[in-house]
C-alpha cells in the first residue's frame, strides 16, 4: 500500500511538472490530478492513526523518488542518496510496525 500510494503521488506531481518545466499540454493535469486523488484515497484506507500514516508514508515516498530519478530521469542515486534512503526507510518502518497496546 505504502508503495502505491508513493507512486501515485510521485506520479501525479511529475505529471504537474511536465506541464510547468516542460511546456506539456495542459491536458497532462487531468491524470496528474486523478492520480493525487488516488493518492489521497489511499491515505484513507489504513487503520492506523492519521499522522502516522503521513509519517510513515514519508519514509516511503523518499526511497520512490529517488527510484524515480533513476528510472525516469536517467540520474543514478549516489551513495549519500541511498543512505539518506535507508534511513528514512527504517524510519518509517519504527513507525509503522512499532508494537503499541492501543
Amino acid at each position: 500500500m505504502y508503495a502505491l500510494k508513493a507512486v501515485t503521488e510521485v506520479g501525479g506531481c511529475y505529471l504537474v511538472w511536465l506541464w510547468l518545466k516542460q511546456n506539456r499540454s495542459g491536458w497532462l493535469l487531468l491524470p496528474a490530478a486523478l492520480s493525487l486523488a488516488f493518492f489521497a484515497g489511499l491515505l484513507t484506507l489504513h487503520p492506523v492513526a492519521t499522522g502516522r500514516v503521513y509519517a510513515a508514508h514519508g519514509g516511503v515516498y523518499v526511497a520512490a523518488v529517488l527510484a524515480w530519478l533513476w528510472a525516469v530521469d536517467a540520474v543514478l542515486p549516489d551513495c549519500w542518496d541511498v543512505l539518506g534512503s535507508v534511513v528514512a526507510v527504517l524510519g518509517m518502518a519504527i513507525i509503522a510496525f512499532a508494537p503499541r497496546g492501543n
